[in-house]
């Protein structure tokens, strides 16, 4: 009997601790599978963001050659293109540095991106307002199609990153996730901080 009852009680240790063990790789492997989504996201954003750093230039030269005519120097353009660099070697001097898990690296990048946008707008309606003719260069014309539809690309990407941060966050912070995160390091993930803004993407209209 005795002898039973220590077997009883070895197979309800056993049991509890299987149980335990399954629970925690559960998980475990939810926090993991919501990390992986979470920086999958995150790469897209950053795609996106590198596709308008890599079209940008090539819109700023494909002007500059249109004006290369020009005797006249448009002061209002020579300032807005001054502007845009500016913004757009800030950007780009934060883009390996940023941390999803660090709210103020966050911040930081957020800002430099939506400046980038703030000083593409004004470059853009500087040049329309000082080469109304361009509208009619086929290459330009090519150029503001992949902008806005990088912009759009932007949005959507940005949108899915926040859904995957709050899902994550939500696993991280509720219980009994939060117990298991707590152990095994998964800490929560800094979301966007647009200002009103950052919703609207830069329009390239000519």
């Amino acid at each position: 009997m005795e002898t039973m009852k220590k077997n009883l009680t070895l197979i309800i240790v056993l049991a509890v601790i299987v149980i335990l063990c399954g629970f925690g790789c559960s998980n475990y492997n939810g926090l993991v599978n919501e990390e992986q989504n979470v920086d999958k996201t995150w790469a897209d954003v950053q795609n996106q963001y590198q596709r308008r750093f890599d079209l940008i230039p090539n819109l700023v030269e494909t002007v500059k050659g249109y004006a290369s005519h020009e005797k006249e120097t448009f002061e209002n353009v020579t300032m807005a293109r001054a502007g845009l660099s500016n913004a757009y070697n800030a950007a780009d001097s934060l883009k390996n540095s940023v941390n999803t898990s660090d709210a103020a690296s966050m911040e930081r990048y957020n800002a430099s991106q939506t400046e980038l946008g703030r000083a593409f707008n004004i470059y853009v309606n500087a040049v329309r307002e000082a080469y109304p003719d361009l509208k009619a260069n086929e290459q330009f014309l090519s150029l503001q199609d992949q902008l806005e539809g990088t912009e759009n690309r932007i949005a959507t990407a940005r949108m899915k990153y926040t859904e995957a941060v709050q899902k994550y966050n939500l696993k991280v912070k509720r219980f009994p996730g939060n117990i298991f995160a707590g152990i095994f390091g998964f800490a929560e993930k800094a979301q966007f901080e647009a200002d009103s803004q950052a919703q609207t993407a830069p329009k390239v209209q000519f």
